[in-house]
Protein backbone atom coordinates (compact mmCIF):
# COMPACT_ATOMS: atom_id res chain seq x y z
CA UNK A 1 0.00 0.00 0.00
CA UNK A 2 2.92 2.14 0.59
CA UNK A 3 4.48 1.57 -2.72
CA UNK A 4 1.19 2.55 -4.75
CA UNK A 5 0.48 5.74 -2.52
CA UNK A 6 3.82 6.81 -3.45
CA UNK A 7 3.72 6.47 -7.23
CA UNK A 8 -0.18 8.09 -7.30
CA UNK A 9 2.01 11.11 -5.30
CA UNK A 10 4.66 10.54 -8.02
CA UNK A 11 1.92 10.34 -10.84
CA UNK A 12 0.38 13.66 -9.76
CA UNK A 13 3.23 15.99 -10.36
CA UNK A 14 2.55 16.48 -13.99
CA UNK A 15 -1.34 16.98 -13.20
CA UNK A 16 0.38 19.83 -10.58
CA UNK A 17 2.45 21.03 -13.59
CA UNK A 18 -0.53 21.32 -16.20
CA UNK A 19 -2.75 22.69 -13.46
CA UNK A 20 0.20 25.28 -12.64
CA UNK A 21 0.67 26.10 -16.13
CA UNK A 22 -3.09 26.37 -16.88
CA UNK A 23 -3.77 28.80 -14.32
CA UNK A 24 -0.32 30.94 -14.85
CA UNK A 25 -1.39 31.87 -18.36
CA UNK A 26 -5.12 31.89 -17.73
CA UNK A 27 -4.71 34.41 -15.04
CA UNK A 28 -2.16 36.37 -17.37
CA UNK A 29 -4.67 36.81 -20.53
CA UNK A 30 -7.61 38.21 -18.39
CA UNK A 31 -7.94 42.25 -18.83
CA UNK A 32 -6.40 44.41 -16.79
CA UNK A 33 -3.18 44.24 -14.15
CA UNK A 34 -2.50 44.26 -10.87
CA UNK A 35 -1.47 47.74 -11.19
CA UNK A 36 -4.45 49.23 -13.30
CA UNK A 37 -6.10 52.29 -11.69
CA UNK A 38 -8.92 54.75 -12.28
CA UNK A 39 -6.13 57.54 -12.37
CA UNK A 40 -2.93 56.30 -14.09
CA UNK A 41 0.12 56.68 -12.61
CA UNK A 42 2.95 58.33 -13.82
CA UNK A 43 5.01 56.17 -16.10
CA UNK A 44 8.20 56.29 -14.43
CA UNK A 45 6.23 55.16 -11.04
CA UNK A 46 4.61 52.24 -12.75
CA UNK A 47 7.71 50.89 -14.34
CA UNK A 48 9.61 50.96 -10.84
CA UNK A 49 6.58 48.61 -9.46
CA UNK A 50 6.81 46.30 -11.95
CA UNK A 51 10.24 45.83 -12.01
CA UNK A 52 10.04 45.33 -8.06
CA UNK A 53 7.86 42.64 -8.74
CA UNK A 54 9.50 40.90 -11.89
CA UNK A 55 6.42 42.14 -14.13
CA UNK A 56 8.89 43.86 -16.30
CA UNK A 57 10.09 40.98 -17.76
CA UNK A 58 9.22 38.81 -21.20
CA UNK A 59 6.10 36.59 -19.82
CA UNK A 60 8.07 32.98 -20.32
CA UNK A 61 10.77 34.35 -18.12
CA UNK A 62 7.96 35.31 -15.62
CA UNK A 63 6.58 31.36 -15.80
CA UNK A 64 9.84 30.24 -15.52
CA UNK A 65 10.81 32.21 -12.27
CA UNK A 66 7.27 31.25 -10.52
CA UNK A 67 7.83 27.71 -11.54
CA UNK A 68 11.53 27.59 -9.74
CA UNK A 69 9.79 29.60 -6.50
CA UNK A 70 7.06 26.93 -6.10
CA UNK A 71 9.69 24.46 -6.14
CA UNK A 72 11.59 26.14 -3.35
CA UNK A 73 8.14 26.05 -1.99
CA UNK A 74 7.39 29.97 -2.32
CA UNK A 75 4.38 31.31 -3.52
CA UNK A 76 5.63 34.78 -3.62
CA UNK A 77 4.41 37.87 -2.20
CA UNK A 78 0.77 38.98 -2.69
CA UNK A 79 0.38 42.23 -4.72
CA UNK A 80 -2.64 44.08 -2.62
CA UNK A 81 -1.92 42.81 1.02
CA UNK A 82 1.21 44.31 1.67
CA UNK A 83 3.74 42.95 3.75
CA UNK A 84 2.16 39.95 3.27
CA UNK A 85 3.20 36.39 1.41
CA UNK A 86 0.62 34.10 0.01
CA UNK A 87 1.48 31.64 2.58
CA UNK A 88 0.52 34.37 5.32
CA UNK A 89 -2.42 34.51 3.54
CA UNK A 90 -3.22 30.81 3.10
CA UNK A 91 -1.92 30.04 6.67
CA UNK A 92 -4.26 32.71 8.21
CA UNK A 93 -7.90 31.83 5.95
CA UNK A 94 -6.99 28.23 5.82
CA UNK A 95 -7.82 27.47 9.50
CA UNK A 96 -11.14 29.16 9.25
CA UNK A 97 -12.09 27.19 6.40
CA UNK A 98 -11.25 24.51 7.71
CA UNK A 99 -12.91 24.32 11.12
CA UNK A 100 -16.08 24.90 9.13
CA UNK A 101 -15.72 23.20 6.69
CA UNK A 102 -15.01 19.69 8.79
CA UNK A 103 -17.70 20.75 10.60
CA UNK A 104 -19.95 20.78 7.77
CA UNK A 105 -18.96 17.17 6.73
CA UNK A 106 -18.88 15.78 9.73
CA UNK A 107 -22.79 16.84 9.84
CA UNK A 108 -23.38 15.91 6.39
CA UNK A 109 -22.28 12.47 6.57
CA UNK A 110 -23.87 12.06 9.97
CA UNK A 111 -27.00 13.15 8.49
CA UNK A 112 -27.03 12.45 4.76
CA UNK A 113 -25.98 8.74 5.27
CA UNK A 114 -28.62 8.46 8.14
CA UNK A 115 -31.26 9.34 6.02
CA UNK A 116 -30.48 7.80 3.11
CA UNK A 117 -30.20 4.45 4.83
CA UNK A 118 -33.54 4.57 5.87
CA UNK A 119 -34.98 5.53 2.97
CA UNK A 120 -33.83 2.60 1.33
CA UNK A 121 -35.23 0.21 4.14
CA UNK A 122 -38.21 2.04 3.25
CA UNK A 123 -37.99 2.12 -0.31
CA UNK A 124 -40.96 3.52 -1.82
CA UNK A 125 -42.72 4.58 1.59
CA UNK A 126 -44.21 8.15 2.79
CA UNK A 127 -40.27 8.53 4.57
CA UNK A 128 -38.53 7.38 1.10
CA UNK A 129 -40.50 10.38 -0.92
CA UNK A 130 -39.66 13.02 1.75
CA UNK A 131 -36.22 12.72 2.57
CA UNK A 132 -35.62 12.47 -1.63
CA UNK A 133 -38.15 15.47 -2.13
CA UNK A 134 -35.51 17.33 0.57
CA UNK A 135 -32.89 16.14 -1.34
CA UNK A 136 -33.60 17.71 -4.54
CA UNK A 137 -34.67 20.58 -2.80
CA UNK A 138 -31.24 20.90 -1.17
CA UNK A 139 -29.48 20.22 -4.66
CA UNK A 140 -31.69 22.68 -6.49
CA UNK A 141 -31.75 25.57 -3.79
CA UNK A 142 -27.82 27.65 -4.38
CA UNK A 143 -26.02 28.66 -1.45
CA UNK A 144 -26.14 32.11 -2.28
CA UNK A 145 -30.11 31.82 -1.68
CA UNK A 146 -30.12 29.39 0.94
CA UNK A 147 -27.73 31.48 3.37
CA UNK A 148 -29.62 34.93 3.22
CA UNK A 149 -32.60 33.07 3.48
CA UNK A 150 -31.35 31.73 6.97
CA UNK A 151 -29.69 34.74 8.00
CA UNK A 152 -33.41 36.73 7.40
CA UNK A 153 -35.26 33.52 9.60
CA UNK A 154 -32.62 32.73 12.12
CA UNK A 155 -30.70 36.04 12.44
CA UNK A 156 -33.55 38.70 11.33
CA UNK A 157 -36.67 37.79 12.39
CA UNK A 158 -35.65 35.40 14.93
CA UNK A 159 -33.30 36.95 16.73
CA UNK A 160 -31.63 33.67 17.90
CA UNK A 161 -27.89 33.97 15.84
CA UNK A 162 -25.40 36.61 14.45
CA UNK A 163 -25.90 37.02 10.66
CA UNK A 164 -22.54 38.18 9.79
CA UNK A 165 -18.95 37.86 11.33
CA UNK A 166 -16.42 35.50 12.98
CA UNK A 167 -16.64 36.98 16.46
CA UNK A 168 -13.27 35.45 17.24
CA UNK A 169 -14.58 31.96 16.41
CA UNK A 170 -17.14 31.64 18.61
CA UNK A 171 -19.93 28.74 18.20
CA UNK A 172 -22.70 31.01 17.50
CA UNK A 173 -21.13 32.38 14.81
CA UNK A 174 -20.36 29.44 13.22
CA UNK A 175 -23.82 27.59 13.35
CA UNK A 176 -25.23 29.42 9.76
CA UNK A 177 -22.15 29.14 7.99
CA UNK A 178 -22.02 24.96 8.96
CA UNK A 179 -25.33 24.93 8.73
CA UNK A 180 -25.71 26.42 4.91
CA UNK A 181 -22.29 24.66 3.71
CA UNK A 182 -23.83 21.65 4.91
CA UNK A 183 -27.10 21.10 3.85
CA UNK A 184 -26.71 20.71 -0.40
CA UNK A 185 -24.33 18.15 1.22
CA UNK A 186 -26.64 16.24 2.93
CA UNK A 187 -29.02 16.54 -0.09
CA UNK A 188 -26.41 14.93 -2.35
CA UNK A 189 -24.82 11.79 0.28
CA UNK A 190 -28.63 10.58 1.25
CA UNK A 191 -29.10 10.47 -2.60
CA UNK A 192 -26.08 8.49 -3.03
CA UNK A 193 -26.19 6.45 -0.06
CA UNK A 194 -29.85 5.74 -1.24
CA UNK A 195 -29.56 4.47 -4.39
CA UNK A 196 -26.56 2.30 -3.67
CA UNK A 197 -28.57 0.69 -0.77
CA UNK A 198 -31.02 -0.32 -2.45
CA UNK A 199 -28.93 -1.69 -4.78
CA UNK A 200 -26.44 -3.27 -2.43
CA UNK A 201 -29.93 -4.70 -0.55
CA UNK A 202 -30.65 -6.44 -3.56
CA UNK A 203 -27.31 -8.02 -3.85
CA UNK A 204 -26.77 -11.99 -3.64
CA UNK A 205 -24.54 -11.71 -0.31
CA UNK A 206 -27.14 -9.94 1.09
CA UNK A 207 -29.42 -12.88 0.59
CA UNK A 208 -26.95 -14.90 1.75
CA UNK A 209 -26.39 -13.48 5.12
CA UNK A 210 -30.46 -13.27 5.40
CA UNK A 211 -30.63 -17.16 4.83
CA UNK A 212 -27.94 -17.40 7.61
CA UNK A 213 -30.19 -16.16 9.91
CA UNK A 214 -28.14 -13.13 10.50
CA UNK A 215 -30.35 -10.09 12.47
CA UNK A 216 -31.69 -7.43 10.27
CA UNK A 217 -29.35 -4.74 12.43
CA UNK A 218 -26.24 -6.96 11.64
CA UNK A 219 -26.93 -7.54 7.79
CA UNK A 220 -27.39 -3.66 7.52
CA UNK A 221 -24.21 -2.51 9.38
CA UNK A 222 -21.76 -5.51 8.97
CA UNK A 223 -23.02 -6.07 5.32
CA UNK A 224 -24.84 -3.80 3.57
CA UNK A 225 -23.16 -0.29 4.50
CA UNK A 226 -19.79 -1.28 3.75
CA UNK A 227 -20.51 -1.47 0.14
CA UNK A 228 -23.28 1.36 0.32
CA UNK A 229 -20.91 3.75 1.47
CA UNK A 230 -18.55 3.29 -1.88
CA UNK A 231 -20.32 5.59 -3.48
CA UNK A 232 -20.39 8.19 -0.63
CA UNK A 233 -16.33 7.86 -0.36
CA UNK A 234 -15.53 8.78 -3.75
CA UNK A 235 -17.89 11.44 -3.56
CA UNK A 236 -16.62 13.20 -0.53
CA UNK A 237 -12.95 13.32 -1.61
CA UNK A 238 -13.52 16.28 -3.39
CA UNK A 239 -16.62 17.25 -1.73
CA UNK A 240 -14.18 17.89 1.09
CA UNK A 241 -11.44 19.95 -0.63
CA UNK A 242 -13.76 22.08 -1.74
CA UNK A 243 -15.65 22.60 1.42
CA UNK A 244 -12.31 22.61 3.46
CA UNK A 245 -11.24 25.24 1.28
CA UNK A 246 -13.48 27.86 1.51
CA UNK A 247 -16.98 28.62 -0.35
CA UNK A 248 -16.34 31.94 -1.89
CA UNK A 249 -20.30 33.06 -1.44
CA UNK A 250 -20.75 31.86 2.51
CA UNK A 251 -17.62 33.12 3.39
CA UNK A 252 -18.65 36.62 1.34
CA UNK A 253 -22.22 36.65 2.77
CA UNK A 254 -21.26 35.94 6.62
CA UNK A 255 -18.39 38.06 6.49
CA UNK A 256 -16.40 34.75 7.33
CA UNK A 257 -12.28 35.40 7.09
CA UNK A 258 -11.44 31.95 4.91
CA UNK A 259 -9.63 31.38 2.11
CA UNK A 260 -12.36 31.52 -0.06
CA UNK A 261 -12.91 35.21 0.31
CA UNK A 262 -8.72 35.93 -0.27
CA UNK A 263 -9.20 34.36 -3.39
CA UNK A 264 -11.93 36.47 -4.76
CA UNK A 265 -10.50 39.57 -3.90
CA UNK A 266 -7.50 38.16 -5.25
CA UNK A 267 -9.42 37.60 -8.33
CA UNK A 268 -11.34 40.89 -8.85
CA UNK A 269 -8.04 42.96 -7.97
CA UNK A 270 -5.50 40.49 -10.73
CA UNK A 271 -3.49 39.37 -7.43
CA UNK A 272 -1.26 36.59 -9.68
CA UNK A 273 0.43 34.95 -6.48
CA UNK A 274 -2.87 34.88 -4.38
CA UNK A 275 -4.92 32.77 -7.11
CA UNK A 276 -2.36 31.13 -7.97
CA UNK A 277 -1.28 30.13 -4.35
CA UNK A 278 -5.41 29.54 -3.69
CA UNK A 279 -5.59 26.91 -6.92
CA UNK A 280 -2.48 25.18 -5.95
CA UNK A 281 -3.26 24.98 -2.57
CA UNK A 282 -6.89 23.51 -3.85
CA UNK A 283 -5.43 21.24 -6.05
CA UNK A 284 -3.14 19.30 -4.08
CA UNK A 285 -5.79 19.21 -1.33
CA UNK A 286 -8.06 17.16 -3.87
CA UNK A 287 -5.03 14.97 -4.39
CA UNK A 288 -4.30 13.87 -1.04
CA UNK A 289 -8.03 14.04 -0.86
CA UNK A 290 -8.83 11.40 -3.35
CA UNK A 291 -5.60 9.17 -2.67
CA UNK A 292 -6.75 8.54 0.71
CA UNK A 293 -10.63 7.86 -0.98
CA UNK A 294 -8.44 4.58 -2.66
CA UNK A 295 -7.25 3.67 0.14
CA UNK A 296 -10.18 3.94 1.89
CA UNK A 297 -11.84 1.68 -1.00
CA UNK A 298 -9.84 -1.16 0.03
CA UNK A 299 -11.11 -1.06 3.59
CA UNK A 300 -14.57 -0.95 2.74
CA UNK A 301 -15.02 -3.68 0.21
CA UNK A 302 -12.59 -6.71 0.19
CA UNK A 303 -12.99 -6.83 -3.44
CA UNK A 304 -10.58 -3.90 -4.15
CA UNK A 305 -7.67 -4.54 -3.86
CA UNK A 306 -4.42 -1.68 -4.24
CA UNK A 307 -1.80 -2.89 -5.99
Amino acid sequence: MLNYAVRRLLSAIPTLFVIITLAFFMMRLAPGGPFDREKQLPPEIEANILRAYNLDKPLYEQYVDYLTNIVRGDFGPSYKYLDFTVTDLIMTGFPVSLRLGLYAIVIAVLFGVAAGTVAALNQNSTFDYLVMGFAMTGIVIPNFVMAPLLALVFGVYLSLLPVAGWGGGKLQYQILPVITLALPQIAYIARLTRGSMVEVMNSNFIRTARAKGLAERIVVVRHALRGGLLPVVSYLGPATAAVITGSVVIESIFDVPGIGRYFVNGALNRDYPVVMGVVIFYAVLIILLNLLVDLLYGFLDPRVKVE
